[in-house]
């Protein structure tokens, strides 16, 4: 992995004042104008992380991040938009974005989820040895298991019977605390603190979250076995 942050904007004042400012956080950019160049970026090399525009010419940034998540591409993605929609948050959530930021946005709460995102992803999918998972105590050698589920924490890998499941780096992280944590209940500020390392942002990110860990394990998501809302409290993970 090269260590370079792809930033996909077509607004040449915000693409260049956010170069200039990542190279001096220390990050090195590359600017796409557009969907398809973006992509065209992606297929030649491994980027840290996306920044990546909803609004953009030829192919927007939802086509962008189906395009990515349909070839197994889990690069960390932060959707920047000037819409305020919950529907375009909740898409870009669904697709797989790590984080949301809707414009204007504070450049020092920007760099600060940079940062966030770039800690929790630097031992993954790109590395070439086996890594220590981040959440399991240092004791845990044995794949986590809940139903046909099967997690390798060391290899990021999970599986539902035979099969291979993909998931976004979150997702993981998600996942594996609840795993490591079963019938107890945590609120989503408590899930968004210690999954996403923040104690402040937008909570209801973890519904998303939460959302597509149903649609992948659930038998019926709409009747969750083992991710179960606890009304008025959270969330708990049930085995």
């Amino acid at each position: 992995m090269t260590g370079r942050i792809l930033i996909v904007e077509d607004d040449d004042a915000i693409a260049t004042g956010l170069a200039i400012n990542l190279k001096l956080a220390g990050h090195p950019t590359v600017i796409a104008r557009d969907g398809l160049d973006a992509l065209s970026y992606i297929e030649t090399e491994d980027f840290a992380l996306i920044l990546l525009d909803i609004n953009l010419p030829r192919k927007n940034g939802l086509e962008v991040l189906t395009a990515l998540r349909s070839a197994d591409n889990l690069v960390p993605v932060i959707v920047l938009s000037a819409r305020e929609h919950e529907f375009d948050k909740v898409a870009a959530l669904r697709l797989g974005a790590d984080d949301y930021v809707t414009k204007p946005f504070a450049l020092a709460e920007l760099l600060a989820r940079i940062d966030a995102v770039l800690r929790r992803t630097q031992q993954a999918v790109h590395v070439h040895a086996p890594v220590p998972a981040p959440s399991p105590p240092p004791t845990s050698t044995e794949p986590l298991r809940f139903g046909d589920v099967a997690i390798d924490p060391g290899q990021r890998l999970v599986t539902r019977g035979c099969a291979e499941i993909k998931l976004t780096h979150l997702e993981f992280e998600l996942l594996v605390f609840f795993v490591h944590h079963p019938a107890q209940v945590f609120s989503r500020g408590h899930l968004f603190q210690q999954v996403w390392g923040q104690s402040a942002g937008s909570v209801r990110t973890v519904d998303n979250f939460v959302g597509q860990l149903r649609k992948r394990f659930e038998v019926n998501p709409e009747q969750p076995r083992h991710f179960v809302t606890v009304r008025g409290s959270g969330y708990r993970f049930d085995p």
